[in-house]
């Protein structure tokens, strides 16, 4: 009954920005903590950035001052600000929602982030 939809994915040179957002429904947004995962193409999935439930943000060491991630719990929605991209930030970036009660992770479909010059 979890629904993650993402948007903000598409085409940016390096050096751009991007702002992704995803949107939760069918759970209290509020006490669940958030993350943006992504994947490469011939690599596994990542951690990029987390957010507690009470605002508390943990970062990868390759986005750490260049991306920021935040969330509005009045609009059930997570963002992930994404400046300085490189190439290799290349992947498709999936919302996750981990569940306070028994961790369980929820994930939205994907949105692509492409950086080429």
């Amino acid at each position: 009954q979890v629904q993650l939809v993402e948007s903000g994915g598409g085409l940016v040179q390096p050096g751009g920005s991007l702002r992704l957002s995803c949107v939760a429904s069918g759970t209290i947004f509020r006490l669940n903590a958030m993350g943006w995962y992504r994947q490469a193409p011939g690599k596994e999935r990542e951690l990029v950035a987390s957010i507690a439930r009470d605002g508390i943000t943990n970062y990868a060491y390759f986005v750490k001052g260049r991306f920021t991630i935040s969330r509005d719990n009045a609009k059930n929605t997570v963002y992930l600000q994404m400046n300085s991209l490189k190439l290799e930030d290349t992947a498709v970036y999936y919302c996750n929602l981990r569940a306070t009660m028994d961790l369980r992770d929820y994930w939205g479909k994907g949105t692509l982030v492409t950086v080429s010059s």
